[in-house]
């Protein structure tokens, strides 16, 4: 008897309650989404705005990254290859390299390339 009298009869009180409270997890999860965009956004224009653009001129020296050494890591070995020469770029990314002595020339993809910095100060 005392269980009976806990519980709520009224139906359209209890739907009425019902409706609210999913009416506010909705919101809720809304608001989470809402804020989880905005986040992203920002993390995405932080990161970003770090990232440099790379450009490449004919002339310019750069380092070769070596994918095979992936494969078989050395803790102290280099994965960049010694500097070569840009002697072409195409619009879409290839960079055309010339070896040190100039006897062969090779397409890679520009993302595996980056400006060889001179510490001779010339």
């Amino acid at each position: 008897m005392c269980a009976l009298k806990r519980l709520n009869l009224d139906w359209a009180k209890a739907a009425n309650l019902r409706l609210t409270q999913l009416n506010e997890i909705q919101e809720l999860c809304f608001h989470a989404y809402e804020s989880a965009v905005v986040y992203k956004e920002r993390m995405k224009f932080i990161h970003d705005k770090k990232i440099l653009k790379r450009e490449f001129k004919s002339g310019d020296l750069v380092f070769l990254f070596n994918s095979r050494l992936k494969l078989f890591p050395g803790k102290l070995k280099s994965k960049w290859s010694n500097p070569f020469k840009v002697v072409n770029v195409s619009p879409y990314g290839a960079v055309e390299l010339e070896s040190e002595d100039g006897l062969r020339t090779f397409k890679v993809n520009g993302q595996r390339v980056k400006h060889y910095l001179d510490t001779d100060g010339e």
